[in-house]
């Protein structure tokens, strides 16, 4: 068994960002949490307040030789508008910007490149403001947040419907 790599990302409502990489063959977990924040063991109250320095984000736990950082990054582009530094799509508030947190040199290297070819594409008409920063501590969303696309289908489907989300990705990357 190969060692296991962590890929923590902030994209909006965290909700969202958990079904597109947890059905991915190498993927072993996708949690939802909160990092990058000033307050210890933060909820979701004190984190949706946006004062807390936190962003809603997910920690990948995958198998790099059955799925590369490379591909989790260009999956995470295709979620996010990385334009848009305010929030994500209905989402407002600092805790809903976007961000790539780096566990190692390797990560940081990767993204940054990644961040590169994105605004050399020319795919969108605006900077690219999706941050690329040190991994910080995660603290994971209290349980009912955890696999909600899975636990609250109906729900999900309707929030990411009224989000915007679907047609901006439909717009930018089909």
């Amino acid at each position: 068994m190969s060692q296991l790599k962590r890929a923590t990302f902030a994209g909006g409502c965290f909700w969202c960002m958990v079904k597109p990489f947890d059905q991915w063959d190498g993927v072993h977990s996708v949690v939802s949490g909160y990092t990058g924040g000033h307050v210890d063991q933060p909820t979701y109250e004190q984190v949706k307040q946006g004062t807390t320095g936190h962003y809603e984000a997910i920690e990948i736990t995958y198998d790099p030789n059955k799925m590369a950082y490379e591909t989790i990054l260009e999956l995470y582009w295709q979620q996010v508008d990385p334009t848009d530094p305010d929030g994500q799509f209905h989402d407002r508030g600092p805790q809903y910007r976007t961000a790539i947190f780096y566990h190692d040199d390797e990560q940081k290297q990767l993204a940054e490149h990644s961040k590169q070819q994105l605004e050399a594409s020319g795919k969108f008409n605006a900077p690219i403001v999706t941050e690329i920063l040190p991994a910080a501590t995660f603290y994971p969303a209290e349980e009912y947040h955890q696999d909600f696309y899975r636990k609250n289908p109906n729900e999900y489907k309707e929030d990411r419907k009224k989000s915007g989300r679907d047609e901006f990705i439909d717009q930018h990357w089909s």
